[in-house]
């Protein structure tokens, strides 16, 4: 545990569950919810702070759920002082704010804020993965028309332009085509405003893939490698094994252990992949917290995503990472119209010999919006597969 003056002592120490021990998540969304229903299940108190107002689903979860900024040092701090532990929702806060409130509350957060810094925002990830020797995107930080003619120019056209920091699910990216494109979307992302862009090259992959990797302390637990679906800048699906070698399915494994031991941190971390055709297994992008790729891991592994993240954060041992079925299948279901939120679907879904439901209770609908998914698990992945596409593809939410 990092050595933090008054702080409080974990599980792993006392080796007892106290029936008041609370984790505070920072952020009150999907995946909070998820990890706290594994927190219930060891007896575990659940808060939450969030930034947004209310209609969040960690609001249904738990009584103890914090409004306020996450640039509000004192109000995150009285939110941790009610706390044994802290984990993160989401990265979109600053690593000092973290190390500040840890420092003032005597409350450890995993990741730590050491790790976070190293992978806070995009430019900052892409510099600790790559002197570590990770290969990663090619990539160069934007400052002005110059930086965009050069990029394009020694990489060429198109490529992708993303905010560093908050952009996620198409949000804060977008592929340029040609320098007009660039000049428009740099503006649009606050360039001109001083916010930090990332230009990356556009990688003819075949395959993106992820791995999820949990950190006790003490110990790894690797997850099998899986592959994601893309559709706008959005993963509509994840298909556990992937479907490529399995040369590359251990490559990009073994990669994410080396970045997780970068990190340093406990808790549960998730890197995503490309996989060219020239055989290459680059690291993209790091989610420091459970991450809508490993969802299949709910019913698809001996333990899951969220278990054994909390397991990892409470310093307790680590759950088995194996496989339930020989494949698995999960779909994101999106919000297909912008309403108070009602799930329309088929007696078939719900009927589906091992296939599994997720509503995640968000109140309002948007478009393209992660509402749930939908799990299913099998032997043979081109069935499972199509089967899990046709059983979804008339969801309305």
């Amino acid at each position: 545990m990092t050595n933090i003056k008054g702080s409080k002592s974990l599980i792993t120490e006392s080796h007892t569950i106290p029936a008041s021990f609370t984790i505070g998540f920072l952020g009150a969304g999907q995946l909070a919810k998820m990890s706290a229903i594994e927190a219930y299940r060891l007896g575990i108190q659940v808060a939450a702070y969030t930034d947004r107002s209310s209609h969040e689903p960690m609001h249904y979860m738990s009584p103890m759920v914090t409004t306020g900024s996450f640039e509000d040092v004192k109000a995150m701090t009285e939110f941790a002082q009610k706390c044994d532990v802290l984990t993160l929702e989401n990265e979109f806060i600053d690593s000092s704010v973290l190390e500040q409130v840890q420092l003032n509350s005597g409350t450890p957060i995993y990741p730590s804020p050491e790790g976070f810094a190293k992978i806070e925002n995009k430019i900052i990830e892409k510099q600790s993965f790559e002197e570590a020797g990770i290969p990663v995107t090619p990539y160069k930080q934007i400052h002005g028309l110059d930086d965009l003619k050069d990029f394009g120019h020694q990489y060429g056209w198109p490529f992708v332009l993303k905010s560093s920091k908050g952009g996620y699910d198409g949000y804060g990216n977008a592929t340029v085509s040609d320098i007009n494109e660039a000049v428009d979307m740099f503006t649009k992302l606050g360039g001109p405003k001083g916010h930090d862009i990332l230009a990356e090259a556009f990688i003819d992959f075949s395959h993106e893939l992820a791995v999820q990797v949990a950190h006790n302390g003490r110990e790894y637990s690797v997850y099998e490698c899986c592959e994601t679906v893309q559709s706008n800048h959005i993963c509509v699906a994840v298909v556990t094994p992937a479907r490529v070698p399995d040369s590359i399915k251990k490559l990009a494994q073994t990669r994410a252990l080396q970045a997780m031991e970068v990190l340093g941190t406990r808790g549960i971390v998730a890197f995503e992949f490309f996989y060219t055709p020239n055989g290459d297994v680059l690291l993209n992008e790091s989610a420091p917290r459970p991450h809508n790729s490993g969802h299949y891991s709910i019913e698809g592994c001996l333990t899951s995503q969220f278990e054994n993240h909390i397991r990892a954060v409470l310093g307790l041992d680590l759950g088995s990472t194996e496989l339930t079925y020989p494949t698995n299948v999960m779909i994101n279901l999106l919000g297909t119209q912008n309403r108070t939120a009602q799930v329309e679907f088929s007696e078939a879904l719900l009927s589906e010999p091992n296939g599994h439901l997720h509503m995640y209770g968000k109140v309002q609908s948007k478009i393209g919006r992660k509402m749930g998914h939908f799990t299913l698990l099998g032997n043979d992945s081109t069935r499972v597969y199509e089967r899990a596409m046709r059983l979804t593809e008339s969801v309305q939410i």
